[in-house]
């Protein structure tokens, strides 16, 4: 037991030099780049939650250009408001995106990804943040529970981080500031095998993030 504790420690701490090495630059660039992965993982590994570690240290990936610091404050006001009533959460990560967590009953019926009309308000409110922000990107991903084949599961995800970027190009938004992904079941939030678990596992996820 000491012998994990340490090599986790080991882990965050390694992971803390490198980010240390970094310019100031670097230093406002989020998560994505190795240095952000690596204190997410081991963060997750010391408090012992892989969801918390994916959360922290996973996040939207590496992106082109890096990540930088951003003010949220209105964009997340205005994304809030408009999805009030339906169980949309709306968070500034550490990483220094914006997330938009919308849970798959508020967006989409049971098995189909075409979009309930409810999410209109809160998608446009998003398509206007990226059309007053030139510098935002989004990158929608989709997340199913484990019930079912994990084939369907992982193309349903995809098919509906792909309708929530087709609804934003609708409205006017670039599709090269626009990328879609589906993780199906392999992302949980919480445990699969209670129902309010897998109901947070059904969930769609929309990063905001500014590109240097």
């Amino acid at each position: 037991m000491q012998s994990r504790t340490m090599n986790r420690i080991a882990i965050l701490s390694a992971a803390l030099l490198i980010a240390g090495c970094a310019t100031d630059q670097q230093n406002r660039t989020a998560m994505g780049t190795g240095a952000g992965a690596a204190i997410g993982a081991g963060l997750g590994a010391l408090i012992g939650d892989s969801s918390k570690a994916a959360l922290i240290g996973a996040g939207i990936g590496a992106v082109a250009g890096g990540v930088v610091g951003y003010n949220w404050k209105g964009i997340k006001k205005d994304v809030e408001q408009s999805g009030h009533g339906l169980g949309v959460d709306v968070v500034e990560m550490p990483d220094g995106t914006l997330k938009v967590n919308i849970p798959s009953s508020a967006g989409f019926a049971s098995s189909s990804y075409a979009i309930k009309p409810e999410l209109a308000p809160l998608l446009n409110s998003v398509a206007r943040a990226l059309e007053q922000h030139p510098q935002i990107r989004a990158k929608v991903i989709g997340h199913t529970d484990s019930t079912g084949q994990l084939a369907y599961n992982e193309t349903l995800s995809l098919n509906r981080a792909r309708s929530v970027t087709t609804y934003l190009e609708n409205n006017g938004v670039a599709a090269s500031r626009l990328t879609a992904e589906g993780r199906g079941p392999s992302d949980p939030v919480a445990s699969n095998d209670t129902v309010e678990g897998r109901a947070a596992n059904r969930r769609v996820e929309i990063y905001l993030y500014a590109v240097q």
